[in-house]
């Protein structure tokens, strides 16, 4: 029992020194019309291996920025923005920026994050209203990144067929998500159409049920979804 206890200890002190550790930062990625799109660019400390570029739900629109020298974001209290630290630790790079259907946006963030880090696969994953920019850009982009994580998806992932897709696919959510137009019985049958799907449950919910801090948004166990999401993409 005391070994045990022990090594929870040790593994919780290196979880939150790696949490701790990470940085924010402003930077930019160069479209091929020279327009320059901004991102937040989150490190954790370790060596990247990984690289993931998260997009907002909602209205999408992250609008990242200084204030006064102080990072400011819309929608920070996203599941996927507000948890981008976590995505960042370990062997894991993260880039948060506006949601977009627009393929040369996202290239170009890729472009930069091989340019800082080496050739590391890339995944663009998306949450609830982003997930129709997952959906839209898979075709486009496919066999061009390494893969689509698509979490609290739009009801349409039940008919998006993944088993002609090169890139890979995964479809995230919460058993008890309310939220009408993210079914996690319309998540669930993405598996008949190739995806691989993660199911997950508890936490707490509270709010409107397609809001961040609801079972749609994972409130309570953004660690351990994340950590599954983490897990697949380093088994590839």
């Amino acid at each position: 029992m005391l070994k045990r206890l022990v090594c929870l200890a040790v593994l919780l002190s290196i979880t939150a020194a790696s949490t701790a550790s990470a940085r924010d930062e402003l930077v930019s990625a160069r479209l091929p019309d020279g327009k320059d799109i901004p991102y937040v660019l989150t490190t954790g400390g370790g060596t990247p291996r990984y690289g993931v570029i998260l997009m907002p739900g909602g209205s999408g629109n992250l609008d990242p920025r200084l204030i006064d020298g102080k990072l400011t974001l819309s929608l920070a209290g996203n599941f996927l923005i507000r948890s981008r630290e976590i995505f960042a630790e370990g062997p894991f790079v993260a880039a948060s920026t506006d949601a977009t259907t627009t393929p040369d946006r996202i290239l170009a963030i890729v472009r930069d994050l091989q340019r800082r880090y080496g050739s590391i696969p890339v995944y663009v994953i998306g949450t609830s209203r982003s997930t129709d920019s997952t959906m839209t850009l898979s075709p486009a982009l496919d066999g061009m990144v390494a893969g689509f994580v698509h979490t609290s998806s739009m009801n349409r992932i039940a008919s998006f067929d993944t088993r002609r897709f090169k890139s890979r696919h995964l479809v995230v959510y919460h058993a008890m998500d309310a939220c009408r137009v993210t079914k996690p019985s319309a998540s669930a049958s993405a598996r008949s159409n190739g995806a691989e799907t993660i199911e997950v449950a508890g936490g707490t919910s509270t709010g409107d049920d397609c809001e961040a801090r609801a079972h749609h948004g994972y409130n309570g166990i953004e660690r351990a979804t994340i950590d599954k999401i983490k897990a697949w993409i380093a088994k590839s």
